[in-house]
């Protein structure tokens, strides 16, 4: 069985989708790609003039993943450009952060926010206060739940990354041609995130029916989304799980064939923990997948100690985001794709959904160096 795991790590990908967006950690060029561009061209050649004395407030949560950096310097780089003034603020995954530096946006003229929340639920009161002072607010790749203060949500296909992920351990586990059987952990997102939940249900539509017929054994039993799940997306909380799960039930000879990890971070810690238990690249270690394609999941993917991760293009993101506030600030309405995935307790927000790529080691020069994305010696 290792023998065969051994393969799948360094077997082909065949499963691309289209462009669209993840992670960073060394400043690559913020150059958007051409479908990108067009959205950022078409708009500064008309919106210059009505975007003078304009300012988008852009909350971010964290400067703590690399991706984040990156989709707020794209937004920023492409508002300015466009004539806008923006106030660009991470809040350091602080929740109560989050709400003052929404608040100060609200009071200091904001025209209109992008918020990517970090707690969604904590924003309800500051997004009605935006709402009484007629500021539109922009859900950026997380859904702001419970509020009908939100106008529209700018994301990649969530529910598709998992199935990506999904898709690859079918794939290169050798799944439907019945091999197997394989021992498999699952972790998900954060429970507070509703993105983890259409990542969790994408994937576990193209794994459940490897596990009800045993192709696939959880060794732990735990499937249930509150038993997954990691808050905050934590390496340190991921990795913790993943040593509690070796010493509570691998110490008896077993071995762990494939970790589903729904983010690079997790990844991290899910490694650290089975180099800490003896597990060798190249020897006994299982599968790993991630997300958002960062520059230290991409050198592991290189070394072997990940299988693959999902790709997701930040610039064409904040290109969509940006014709979105520019549509909204000019009184238009912006492009939409989806008009029903997307129910948050009080509305169905209006959506545009961005494409994800799976990259492994066979499409890291195609996807991320040809695009420009990344410099061969960002990963190098």
């Amino acid at each position: 069985m290792n023998r065969v795991l051994k393969s799948i790590v360094g077997a082909t990908l065949s499963l691309c989708v289209l462009v669209s967006a993840a992670a960073c950690t060394s400043a690559p060029t913020n150059t958007a790609p051409a479908n990108a561009g067009t959205d950022s061209q078409a708009a500064s050649s008309s919106a210059a003039p009505s975007a003078k004395g304009k300012k988008v407030g852009v909350a971010m949560p964290t400067k703590s993943s690399e991706r984040w950096i990156r989709d707020g310097n794209n937004m920023k780089d492409q508002l300015e450009k466009l004539g806008y003034a923006v106030d660009l603020q991470y809040a350091e995954d602080d929740v109560q952060a989050q709400v003052s530096q929404i608040e100060n946006m609200i009071t200091s003229g904001a025209n209109c926010l992008v918020v990517a929340s970090i707690d969604s639920s904590a924003l309800v009161n500051v997004l009605e206060e935006a709402k009484k002072n007629s500021i539109p607010v922009i859900a950026y790749d997380r859904l702001l739940m419970d509020t009908d203060a939100v106008s529209y949500y700018a994301t990649f296909d969530n529910k598709g990354v998992g199935t990506l992920i999904g898709k690859y351990i079918e794939e290169k586990a050798g799944l439907k041609d019945g091999k197997g059987p394989y021992n498999i952990e699952l972790f998900a997102g954060s429970p507070d995130d509703n993105n983890a939940h259409f990542l969790n249900t994408g994937a576990m539509e193209v794994l459940q029916p490897y596990i009800d017929d045993g192709k696939l054994k959880v060794v732990s039993g735990q499937t249930d989304f509150d038993k997954i799940c990691i808050l905050r997306w934590s390496q340190e909380t991921a990795q913790k799980r993943m040593e509690d799960l070796l010493s509570g039930y691998y110490s008896t000879g077993k071995d762990v064939d494939i970790v589903l990890s729904p983010f690079d971070g997790i990844s991290y810690g899910i490694a650290a923990a089975l180099e800490g238990a003896g597990y060798k690249v190249g020897e006994k270690w299982p599968m790993i997948t991630g997300q958002d394609a960062e520059t230290m999941a991409v050198k592991n993917i290189q070394s072997g100690k990940q299988s693959m991760t999902v790709f997701k293009d930040t610039r064409v993101l904040a290109a969509k985001c940006v014709t979105m506030v520019q549509a909204v600030l000019e009184g238009k309405e912006p492009e939409i794709n989806d008009k029903t995935s997307y129910n948050n307790g009080k509305l169905v927000v209006p959506s545009y959904l961005c494409n994800p790529v799976a990259i492994d080691k066979d499409n890291i020069q195609k996807e991320l160096i040809d695009s420009g994305y990344y410099k061969q010696s960002d990963i190098s």
